[in-house]
């Protein structure tokens, strides 16, 4: 291995079951299989010397990688270059449908040589179960067999393969101009064992075939303003996060990458949040993307049935639907570089997070008046939550960002509380749907009044992140976005001048300040800035008319992409990603910002 690549030199592809992160150098360096949340197969993310890894590059030194994707796919496409020659890998995963069945969990490297003569190797090592399990290497007439506890892997080829003393998989050869190599990863059957290497015109139909998936999905997108290419990638990322049987969305498809190199701050996020599906959901609807959007409503219709008698959402499940999210540590593991520890698992499941109302309801509420009427025993299930809110909203909770502190009285979350009664009660007036709207409403103007009074402080001249405190919280930019306040209140542009000053650096915006804000989370270290607070801010300038510096801090946000356009959950000091990777909540609020602040320039 040749060291940690930094988080921003890689590509993703996925099948809507998995993604794996492709390396400019050519490594596969993580790959969850078949699920987003199963164990790794490949973990070299992790840890570089036991996680695993499937690696195809040439062997001459001095070689410059480029990365791109196929126009509107994502089929990704990393390229070699030097005097002595050219040579490109085409790396995708097919989509499932019934006439593709058996292409079902495939990882497919074709590797082509555009020009002059080069020698490469390939090296596939996986590591099973989180590089837990041990695993025997056998040769198939077809090609190889990796046989674990619990999963068995075939991976043919139509080259040579050799198995090396330490039961990885190897193979060396010369490729001259115009000539090809496919490798091809696949779950292998206990009895059938590994599949042969398909010949090149099947590839190519199967390589068309997701090309055309990609494609034919991006054209239902309505958006075609100033941005197209960025936000059409953060569309085709945040589909890319999609559990297709289920229509779960997670917030990232990797574990424990740091918020801070080095430091403890490192969660598993292959998991559905309500908020940041929500969130997803409403950033689809907008770019017109309704049956992804109706997808995500039926799963969260399925959660709603499993709710006990006058009780609320869990923060978040599996994209299966399950509940519990136990949370344990892989000590075994030396972490992204040694950013101990590693997780999987996620105990904030258990915490209360009274904000999720908040952004399901105005997803839902979205969903009914753009794509389609929610049914009846939809709303029965919306007016149950609703009782249930009015009932539980002046309990403290744990807060937007998972505070492990102890629960507090976040503004946020009070904000979010009225945001969810008044998209019941828009939804109820609209329709005429039966509910109890004299609760809701007098529920509404009650956590009103009280945000109002107790989340302002005169100190600070600033909305902030708690009653009784003077920390400032970045999450406060949402007001005028969900309509609590009007973006040019006297209040909110203090709260965003506040914010401009105290929290932001350039374009860059903490979520809050653990340093010198006195902000207390409950853990050690420091963090980046969040990115989806910079678009937050971004969106939050449009609103209050300053379109020259919103659109400034836009376009400065887009150059912290990574060469492909897409962005981690953090950024460092350096302009270095940090976080999980890629990070959906990103994705959707740069959607969001680009697409409110093209509207607002073209007035």
């Amino acid at each position: 291995m040749m060291g940690y690549l930094p988080i921003e030199d890689y590509g993703v592809i996925g099948d809507l079951h998995s993604v794996a992160l492709v390396g400019k150098n050519g490594s596969i360096d993580w790959l969850c299989y078949p699920h987003f949340d199963s164990p790794s197969i490949f973990g070299a993310l992790l840890d570089e010397q036991k996680g695993g890894f499937f690696r195809l590059a040439p062997i001459n030194d001095g070689l410059k990688s480029k990365q791109m994707y196929l126009p509107d796919t994502n089929v990704l496409i990393t390229r070699f270059l030097n005097p002595q020659g050219v040579a490109e890998i085409t790396d995708f995963m097919p989509i499932e449908d019934d006439k593709h069945q058996i292409w079902k969990h495939r990882l497919v490297r074709v590797l082509r040589m555009v020009r002059g003569s080069l020698s490469f190797e390939m090296v596939c090592r996986p590591a099973f179960n989180y590089a837990r399990d041990e695993y025997q290497t056998e040769r198939h007439h077809s090609g190889i067999v990796f046989r674990s506890a619990d999963l068995n892997l075939g991976l043919t080829s139509n080259r040579a393969l050799e198995i090396a003393d330490d039961g990885s998989v190897t193979c060396r050869f010369t490729l001259e101009a115009g000539q090809s190599a496919t490798f091809l990863l696949h779950r292998a059957e206990e009895v059938a064992g590994c599949d042969s290497c398909p010949p090149d015109e099947e590839v190519s139909g199967i390589f068309q075939y997701t090309v055309d998936f990609w494609r034919k999905w991006l054209k239902q997108c309505t958006y075609h303003g100033r941005w197209r290419e960025m936000v059409t990638r953060s569309a085709l990322v945040l589909k890319l996060l999609t559990f297709q049987p289920t229509g779960a969305i997670v917030a990232a498809p990797t574990t424990s990458l740091p918020e801070a190199i080095g430091g403890g701050r490192n969660w598993d996020y292959r998991y559905t949040w309500i908020r940041d599906a929500s969130f997803t959901c409403y950033a689809l609807i907008r770019l017109g993307f309704y049956d992804d959007a109706g997808n995500f409503m039926n799963w969260l219709e399925a959660r709603c049935r499993e709710i006990e008698k006058h009780g609320g959402l869990q923060i978040m499940y599996g994209i299966d639907g399950r509940h519990v999210l136990e949370e344990s540590t892989l000590d075994h593991l030396s972490g992204y570089q040694n950013s101990r520890p590693v997780r999987i698992g996620n105990a904030a499941y258990q915490q209360l997070q009274l904000d999720i109302y908040g952004e399901l309801m105005d997803s839902v509420y979205l969903y009914n008046k753009y794509a389609q009427l929610i049914s009846y025993e939809q709303w029965v299930y919306v007016r149950n939550l609703m009782d249930w809110l009015c009932d539980n909203w002046e309990k403290s909770d744990d807060g937007l960002w998972e505070a492990r502190s102890g629960k507090q009285v976040f503004v946020y979350s009070r904000m979010m509380t009225w945001v969810a009664l008044d998209r019941a009660l828009r939804i109820a007036s609209k329709r005429g749907l039966p509910a109890d709207t004299t609760l809701w409403q007098n529920t509404r103007d009650e956590v009103y009044e009280q945000v109002m009074k107790q989340g302002w402080s005169e100190k600070r001249q600033s909305f902030v992140q708690y009653y009784g405190g003077d920390t400032l919280d970045a999450s406060n930019l949402l007001m005028p976005l969900v309509k609590f306040l009007g973006p040019t209140d006297p209040r909110m542009l203090k709260t965003l001048d506040a914010t401009l000053e105290d929290l932001t650096y350039d374009s860059l915006v903490y979520r809050y300040d653990t340093v010198k804000g006195g902000a207390k989370d409950g853990l050690e270290g420091n963090e980046g800035t969040f990115s989806l607070c910079s678009f937050w801010l971004v969106e939050a300038l449009t609103r209050a008319g300053r379109l020259d510096e919103a659109r400034l801090k836009l376009e400065k946000m887009f150059s912290y992409a990574n060469h492909l356009g897409l962005y981690s959950e953090e950024i460092g000091t350096s302009g270095e990603m940090l976080g999980n990777y890629p990070q959906a909540f990103t994705h959707l609020s740069l959607i969001s910002a680009a697409f409110n602040l093209d509207q607002a320039l073209n007035k």
